[in-house]
């Protein structure tokens, strides 16, 4: 047997974020291979699958992505259907395609499942649109975390040069982020907003300036954060850089309004 590997987008963290191809392949699944992230009531509509967790945290213990290429051309030779189940999109940030060569390299179907990535779920959270007209034209998508061994990233030219950004898996690198985005030609005074679990209960939204976002930071996090800059995420007016709003949590449903 020869089955199809699905990448899967889980979304920002909500259960109810999900496709409904996403769902439905779940209730079909032989076998999850999942990341950390997902939410437990996402992973749990997989309720006649074998469960994997092959998580990647930040700081903590991960399954290397060679050994999860393996497990997915393993297991697809054993079922009929593969879910890799991924936080956000597959496709951003989410080393889909060193899967998908691994795949096609072994000769294994796969298809891609889109999901939505945090940089919507948090703007959606925050009531502010990603892109705006006369305002907001062009938008950059970067992550400042480099592997082992890998080339340097221009990542700070990218979003210093657009009308905002949404910066992944940087919150432990405050910083350095500020450090690179003011040599890069970023004001001082860009307007921030750091978003903590967005879609879910526990989702938090904090403002400041880009000087101000190491500051920010090392007040604490709950949990996975995006950082947004760009004049559109200036805080609200009951607000001051010196001390940055904390919103109350969020209903799980907020980020689909």
């Amino acid at each position: 047997m020869t089955g199809t590997v699905y990448l899967v987008g889980a979304g920002p963290g909500a259960p109810d974020l999900l496709t409904l191809r996403a769902a439905k392949l779940l209730g079909e699944a032989d076998v999850v291979l999942h990341d950390a992230l997902v939410h437990p009531d996402t992973v749990a509509l997989a309720a006649r699958a074998e469960k994997i967790a092959v998580g990647k945290r930040c700081g903590r213990h991960s399954t290397a992505q060679q050994f999860i290429n393996k497990r997915l051309v393993d297991a697809a030779r054993r079922h009929r259907v593969v879910v890799r189940l991924k936080g956000g999109d597959p496709m951003l940030f989410g080393r889909a395609q060193e899967e998908i060569d691994a795949l096609a390299k072994a000769g294994i179907a796969f298809e891609v499942v889109p999901g939505v990535t945090a940089a919507l779920g948090a703007c959606a959270e925050l009531g502010i649109s990603l892109t705006q007209r006369g305002l907001v034209r062009s938008i950059a998508f970067a992550t400042p975390r480099v592997g082992a061994g890998e080339r340097p990233s221009d990542w700070a030219q990218s979003v210093a040069a657009a009308d905002a950004g949404a910066i992944y898996m940087g919150s432990g690198q405050a910083e350095a982020i500020v450090a690179a985005l003011l040599a890069a030609g970023k004001s001082a005074a860009t307007p921030v907003a750091v978003v903590e679990n967005a879609s879910l209960p526990t989702a938090q939204v904090r403002y400041t300036t880009l000087s101000g976002l190491p500051k920010l930071v090392a007040s604490g996090s709950t949990g996975p954060a995006l950082i947004l800059l760009g004049a559109q995420f200036r805080a609200p007016v009951s607000t001051t850089d010196r001390a940055p709003m904390q919103l109350e949590p969020a209903p799980c449903h907020a980020a689909s309004r």
